[in-house]
């Protein structure tokens, strides 16, 4: 009889995490072409570095604004990727709660804040890792 009890409370839990699991997706998309980009930067870094010395001199700038880039565009990898572990710690914290019969509503609420929190950082580094490959940003010489 207990057994039956629990399963409204785990249905109710998982009903609680599909959005989470939406998310999930989206940062997933979105870690995609990230990576995708920080590999085109790292091949083109690699060209220009492999240029004869000569010509390595008149490319120092863009090699200095794809380090720049590649800086960024790691950050915004990094709070992604942060922002996908505090979802999954947060679906998990569901799951605990139901199954333990625990409140821990506050837990999943601060780790749901601080996913949306990275994921807002790490779209930023990435808005700032674009305007540097159109080359809105100049870049500040030294």
């Amino acid at each position: 009889m207990d057994v039956l009890a629990t399963i409204p409370s785990v249905a109710h839990a998982i009903q609680q995490a599909v959005a989470p699991v939406f998310l999930l997706t989206g940062i997933g998309a979105i870690l995609s072409v990230l990576t995708n980009r920080l590999g085109r930067v790292v091949d083109r870094f690699r060209l220009l570095n492999e240029m004869q010395e000569a010509a390595a001199a008149t490319h120092r700038d863009e090699m200095r604004t794809l380090s720049q880039r590649a800086r960024w565009n790691h950050s915004a990898i990094t709070l992604c990727t942060v922002s996908a572990l505090c979802i999954c710690l947060s679906i998990a914290a569901l799951f605990i709660g139901a199954e333990l019969r625990v409140d821990l509503s506050g837990a999943v609420a601060l780790l749901f804040v601080a996913a949306m929190l990275a994921l807002i950082s790490g779209l930023l580094c990435f808005l700032r890792e674009i305007a540097l490959a159109t080359g809105v940003i100049e870049m500040r010489k030294p």
